[in-house]
């Protein structure tokens, strides 16, 4: 059974064609991101707490790439919405504390589907 992407902010296309059929390499690039997201989003949660808007707007910089790599372009937009807010050093907190929460919700889910689509290409 195949996992439902209909609903998610995820896009496996540019993933498959560089993989070129190998499960292997999509296995270790979903594991990478399974690993790296966390850090990078506690990076980003962490500078704001202190109002660090440099180091969040350069943690959310380097999520980008990634994002985009996973087709995740609903939160690629928003995670640049929220480095560029950032390195205007005066952002709007609020807004930009409410940007970050939706890009939580969203690679949250998107998450859970590349741990269910690592296990059925481990099968």
């Amino acid at each position: 059974m195949a996992v439902d992407l209909t609903n998610l902010d995820l896009d496996l296309s540019l993933l498959q064609e560089i993989a070129d059929g190998s499960d292997e390499f999509i296995i270790e690039s979903i594991d990478m991101f399974l690993e790296q997201t966390p850090i990078s989003m506690q990076e980003v949660s962490n500078a704001f707490e202190k109002m660090d808007w440099a180091t969040a707007a350069s943690a959310a910089h380097k999520m980008k790439a990634t994002l985009g790599f996973f087709g995740m372009l609903n939160s690629q937009a928003l995670i640049q919405q929220i480095e560029l807010a950032c390195k205007s050093g005066q952002p709007d907190v609020v807004d930009v504390i409410a940007r970050f929460e939706q890009v939580q919700t969203l690679i949250n889910a998107s998450a859970i589907a590349l741990q269910q689509i690592k296990a059925e290409a481990q099968g």
